[in-house]
């Protein structure tokens, strides 16, 4: 239960950032990975380790076709089979057909490149990465790497209580005062929706969309939140991914999307905003762990902690789930919440 879903969709960088011809390491869960498009455009994910001396692929070279370890020459297509190992003699009747690098999946959604690095036999149920149900005008990106277990930063993501401490910030929460939120949850296929509601008028960020928005809010496994907003025709989603990297550092993406084209001036700031907002996360995580480092316990405790509990129920079906090798089946009921923030 302290480690990661094995066996799901994590975000492992924008998909532009993922170039024809070029290779790009990443670390997912503890493991290296290698990278980038073939001829046809489409993405693959390998390990990023040559089986023959360990060598990282990721230094060598890419024609669009295969990969050519920089060590000794060995070639790997990308579908992770050996093709060539130069160094063998025309005498040597060794046979290199069954060495293979190993293959992840990985798809693309919503601007990302999103990959399982589960070793074993792909689940029966899993989440699917988000997608949007409306083409941007524009897209701002901030991604943090947090010094922190991955469960402890996907709290935050269903976390209510600690924004009025945490994002006291003039831009987002210009009322000081603590209020009781009284919101409406459901079970959703891999997760629970905050049901859609009217948001509060004094917001600087709504009030750019006009009148007062609807907001919707999914938490989504392994650790996804989707905040889709409303407001008559005009659009804006609010997506964070949190992906983990080893076990105690975690990458914290959040995507802002939008449909109404006179917002793109708006970018810049809206990058600054959000790289400050994702920074108080990072922070406050960061001493946090190192209280659970010291004391690995947590008392959840009132309504507002419920979410973090029902994250803990769903990672635990997920993981029985794939025992038995039987689709998810959601162990929440709707139910309404009451905290003050």
């Amino acid at each position: 239960m302290r480690q990661p879903l094995p066996d799901a969709w994590y975000c492992v960088g924008r998909a532009d950032a993922l170039k024809g011809g070029k290779l790009r390491s990443v670390p997912l869960n503890g493991e290296l990975i290698v990278m980038g498009r073939d001829a046809s455009g489409a993405p693959f994910a390998l390990r990023d380790r040559c089986p023959h001396r360990g060598m990282a692929l990721s230094k060598g070279r890419f024609d669009g076709d295969a990969l050519t370890c920089p060590f000794h020459g060995w070639r790997f297509g990308t579908d992770g089979r050996c093709r060539d190992v130069p160094t063998l003699s025309a005498s040597d009747a060794a046979d290199f057909s069954r060495i293979a690098v190993q293959r992840f999946p990985v798809r693309e959604s919503a601007g990302f490149v999103w990959v399982n690095p589960h070793l074993g036999p792909a689940g029966v149920d899993l989440p699917a990465p988000p997608e949007l149900d409306f083409e941007p005008a524009g897209c701002v990106v901030v991604a943090l790497e947090v010094e922190a277990s991955f469960d402890l930063t996907t709290l935050s993501l269903v976390d209510p209580g600690h924004v009025a401490f945490v994002h006291d910030s003039w831009w987002f929460r210009p009322s000081k005062e603590l209020r009781e939120k009284v919101k409406s949850f459901r079970p959703t296929p891999h997760g629970f929706t905050m049901t859609s509601h009217a948001t509060t008028k004094s917001s600087p960020v709504y009030r750019l969309l006009g009148g007062v928005p609807d907001v919707e809010i999914e938490f989504r496994l392994p650790g996804v939140r989707l905040e889709r907003i409303r407001a008559g025709r005009k659009r804006v989603a609010n997506y964070t991914f949190a992906t983990p990297l080893t076990g105690n550092r975690t990458l914290l993406t959040n995507a802002l999307y939008f449909s109404v084209p006179a917002l793109r001036p708006l970018q810049p700031l809206a990058k600054l905003l959000m790289r400050q907002f994702l920074t108080q996360d990072q922070q406050v995580l960061q001493h946090a762990q190192a209280g659970l480092d010291r004391k690995p316990t947590m008392v959840l405790f009132g309504q507002g902690d419920l979410p973090s509990q029902w994250y803990f129920r769903l990672k635990r079906e997920a993981l029985q789930a794939a025992r038995e090798a039987r689709a998810f089946a959601n162990p929440l009921q709707p139910q309404e919440l009451r905290w003050r923030s």
